[in-house]
């Protein structure tokens, strides 16, 4: 039984890339948004959670995380309105180690503004890397971007952003997942959920602390499409340690 609860968590991992559920309806504002999620069939942990995702990154614990360990060697393969957020997707070939298990990134999607704070500053954009094990278990990675210089990865999935929900392209220019990371990979640890619902708890959470630089117009693009803002709101940390 276990076997097949783990593959069948698999299974929607794979579907649905760690960005939550997309078959209900649900919304980031009025009746269908963040307030509401735990009062929708299937989506009672969105309310009831004591994990819950994203958070206001603080007051952080010094420990001896090892560095992250990447083998980043696939490239995207298209890119998606879900009507939630841009989601773009990776084939097999890339691997993060945490713990001494492998994650495989499924893929990575936007949130303007950004979802967790640091310091309870929030950042105009936010990227995050769902990495999912072979038992489903998630560990999702994310990035802050401030406004600056062009990013240069951004410009490539530029050309072929979906602007429609439901729209899916492929894309044309080969983008590795680590042009979306800076060069320093010191990060915050913590527990956590998907932000979306169903909300479920169990994902480790990694937060680079150092942010990357898009332009104005290049988060401006990413918002357009996306709404006005597809940013849950910051969840209480409970009895959680923040690592870092």
């Amino acid at each position: 039984m276990k076997k097949l609860l783990a593959l069948s968590f698999a299974l929607v991992v794979t579907a649905t890339a760690g960005a939550g559920d997309h078959s209900h309806h649900w919304s980031y504002a009025g009746k269908d948004g963040p307030d509401h999620w735990g009062q929708m069939e299937g989506f009672g942990l969105c309310s009831a959670g004591k994990n819950q995702s994203p958070i206001d990154v603080r007051n952080a614990v010094a420990a001896k995380l090892p560095p992250l360990a990447f083998r980043y060697a696939s490239f995207a393969t298209d890119v998606l309105n879900n009507g939630h957020t841009v989601q773009v997707t990776y084939g097999p070939g890339s691997q993060l180690r945490v713990d001494s298990s492998e994650y495989e990134l499924k893929q990575f999607h936007f949130h303007a503004p950004s979802e967790n704070l640091l310091d309870g500053k929030q950042f105009p954009l936010e990227v995050h890397f769902v990495h999912a094990d072979p038992s489903g278990h998630l560990t999702v990675i994310g990035v802050f971007f401030e406004k600056g210089a062009a990013n240069a990865a951004l410009d490539k999935l530029g050309q072929d952003l979906p602007l429609r929900a439901g729209d899916k392209h492929a894309l044309q220019m080969e983008l590795a997942a680590a042009e979306l990371m800076p060069e320093a990979r010191d990060y915050y640890r913590f527990a956590g959920s998907l932000t979306t619902p169903p909300c479920s708890e169990g994902v480790t959470w990694l937060v680079l602390k150092q942010p990357i630089a898009a332009s104005a117009q290049q988060i401006q693009q990413l918002a357009a499409i996306m709404g006005p803002s597809n940013a849950r709101p910051v969840q209480p940390l409970n009895a959680r340690t923040i690592l870092q």
